[in-house]
């Protein structure tokens, strides 16, 4: 989006078009009034309202070029793209085309709950994984990702509870010359490793084929 012409409206980056209409159509309002203010003011405002207008124009028709191709499927959409940014790691230019997005389906929330989780912000990704879900609740690829999601959430809970255990009882597992016991040194940590590995890989591997 045009930052000048989003400046001239008050708003920010990443306003929606929704905020751009109501931004638009307040300060016309209030121009339309101050336009018949004497002297100055009233020519100020007479020439603000043309410059907002011009403004307002030029990124509705920005999000117009937004709109176009904006399915859920196909080489050209914008979902693809998203897709295609979030396996090659650009996520912040992912999360730029996603805030860009007028209507927010199932599949966008699906990807929002991806970028999320690639962010590390599980609880987050969860909740857009459950959105998901309600818009298009027979989605296979979203209930695999949500059982997935929920199986590493567990997994992590019980690691952190096992992690602290382990910290209490640190000199259990030594003799008398300070060595560790042979279950200290492997055993159920090498077990819990490969299955932390695999979880994780499991989880990678659903992430990275987002766009199956």
């Amino acid at each position: 989006m045009n930052r000048h012409n989003l400046e001239l409206l008050g708003l920010a980056e990443g306003a929606t078009q929704e905020q751009v209409e109501e931004a638009y159509a307040a300060l016309r309002a209030k121009l339309l009034e101050d336009r018949f203010l004497d002297g100055e003011a009233g020519n100020e405002a007479a020439r603000k309202l043309t410059k907002i207008q011009v403004a307002y124009d030029e990124l509705l028709s920005e999000f117009a070029e937004l709109d176009k191709g904006f399915g859920e499927s196909g080489e050209g959409s914008a979902f693809s793209k998203v897709e295609e940014l979030i396996k090659s790691g650009d996520l912040a230019e992912a999360q730029r085309l996603l805030d860009g997005f007028n209507e927010r389906g199932a599949q966008w929330h699906y990807l929002q709950s991806v970028v999320f989780y690639r962010k590390n912000w599980v609880n987050e990704s969860k909740k857009q994984l459950e959105i998901a879900m309600r818009l298009d609740g027979e989605n296979p690829k979203y209930k695999e990702a949500y059982e997935k999601l929920n199986e590493k959430i567990a997994y992590d809970a019980s690691q952190q509870g096992a992690n602290a255990e382990n910290q209490q009882s640190a000199y259990r597992g030594q003799d008398m010359n300070g060595a560790y016991s042979d279950n200290q040194m492997g055993g159920s940590f090498c077990s819990s490793c490969v299955e932390c590995c695999a979880l994780n890989a499991c989880i990678n591997c659903l992430c990275s084929g987002c766009c199956r």
